[in-house]
């Protein structure tokens, strides 16, 4: 549910529905327009908007009823995943399936849930003031990696229950690798995030160059010069082209070593899935990119936010494997 949610999130962005509704209301918010004079409020509210002002001028009730829904259901699904979570809890605390162990990771997954639906709305605010025509990149980026945050410490925790200590590796060199790999896609992830907040795809569709050069002349258009790192589009993709790559072949490395490591069965049943993740992952990365003449492809764009998913979570699952002894 959580993956889906994020997913969800892939196509509110892409298809420009994030700011289509103006309020947050974690109760009664759940329940979309029901009339014409309901739905003639909503699109009111979203017309004093800077997106409606600056670019969806033109639109419809109709258009309009196309981006809330994607916005609403985005948010559904994040009120169903909470309710899930309660009423699993609950239900499960009364039967007595918990031990002292899993209550608090259980409270603190509670926690990371709420703390995302809070950033999510602080995120959707910065686009509802001044001339800002979309959420700011940097907000949008603290949203997605908060999202990655609270999949990897579910995955975690259940791994802590699922996996039994005869199927650990000891392979200290090796954790020690994949934690350096699970850094450096960490910031590819922030990257893949200003990525989505600058519609950066847009700026160079070309490749294996960016518009026609292996290093762009615009990478310091910018003034201060460190805002290009965070703001330049060109920057922003180069970067992150670079950080492709560079995983590419450390997880290439990283496969070499693993095979030549005596681990458990789980762990060489499993090892192969990381070197197929990131190539599945740059193939779908390249495919992106080439695509985005006009905009952003949404099945490509969102089978590429799928697959940087996976490729973090069997990251961390290796790493759950590995043991330093």
């Amino acid at each position: 549910m959580l993956m889906i949610q994020v997913l969800l999130g892939g196509i509110t962005r892409l298809t420009g529905s994030g700011l289509s509704i103006t309020e947050w209301a974690p109760i009664m918010g759940a329940v979309p327009p029901l009339n014409h004079t309901q739905w003639e409020h909503a699109f009111h509210l979203y017309q004093q908007t800077p997106q409606y002002r600056l670019i969806n001028g033109d639109f419809s009730l109709g258009d309009f009823k196309f981006i809330f829904f994607w916005e609403w259901f985005h948010r559904l699904w994040a009120r169903l995943i909470g309710v899930v979570f309660l009423a699993g809890f609950v239900i499960f605390l009364l039967q007595r399936r918990f031990n002292s162990f899993m209550v608090r990771p259980m409270i603190i997954l509670f926690l990371l849930g709420a703390l995302q639906g809070l950033i999510g709305w602080v995120m959707v605010k910065s686009g509802l003031v001044g001339d800002n025509t979309s959420v700011n990149p940097v907000k949008l980026t603290i949203h997605f990696m908060a999202a990655m945050v609270l999949i990897c410490y579910t995955f975690w925790f259940a791994l802590m229950l699922l996996v039994k200590p005869g199927q650990y590796t000891t392979a200290p060199a090796l954790r020690r690798f994949t934690v350096l790999i699970i850094c450096l896609l960490c910031l590819q992830l922030v990257y893949g995030g200003f990525m989505a907040g600058l519609h950066a795809a847009l700026s160079a569709h070309t490749w294996p160059d960016i518009n026609g050069m292996a290093v762009p002349d615009t990478l310091f258009r910018q003034s201060p010069a460190w805002s290009n790192f965070v703001q330049n589009p060109i920057m922003v993709q180069f970067i992150h082209r670079g950080l492709a790559y560079l995983l590419a072949l450390l997880i290439l490395w990283w496969w070499i070593r693993a095979l030549r490591t005596a681990g458990s069965p789980l762990f060489r049943q499993t090892r192969w899935l990381p070197i197929l993740a990131v190539f599945l992952q740059v193939t779908l990365g390249v495919l992106t990119v080439v695509n985005s003449a006009v905009q952003i492809p949404l099945l490509l764009g969102v089978l590429h936010q799928f697959v940087a998913m996976l490729l973090l979570v069997i990251l961390f699952g290796m790493l759950f494997l590995l043991r330093s002894r």
